[in-house]
């Protein structure tokens, strides 16, 4: 199985984490599986951009982004090229390590 490498982050891994993913799973589905709460308001639906993380390693394992997805992306903050909506990448067989934005356009959350 392979494995996630979450970099720390104050909120969601404030140590970091290492968790096993089940290939077919997304990132998203995988991090709310093993407790990492990763905001996702519209559902997993593919339609916010709460979920963007930053794949630092086996980014070229995961499926092809979608121009919905990308289309959204373009939205996130702190968007880097490797940047993927974790509902949207789905994992593979190879490690990834992936890094979580320490902030996201959330306007629910942050109260607006």
């Amino acid at each position: 199985m392979p494995v996630i490498k979450i970099l720390p982050h104050p909120e969601y891994a404030p140590q970091g984490a290492e968790i096993q993913a089940t290939p077919g799973h997304t990132i998203c589905e995988t991090l709310l599986e093993n407790n990492i709460q990763i905001e996702h308001a519209c559902d997993m639906s593919c339609a916010c951009t709460t979920c963007h993380v930053i794949v630092r390693q086996g980014y070229e394992s995961l499926n092809e982004a979608e121009e919905e997805e990308e289309d959204l992306l373009d939205r996130a903050w702190g968007l880097e090229p490797q940047s993927r909506l974790s509902c949207q990448a789905i994992v593979a067989q190879k490690d990834l390590t992936v890094e979580i934005p320490r902030y996201s356009i959330n306007h629910a959350k942050e109260n607006h």
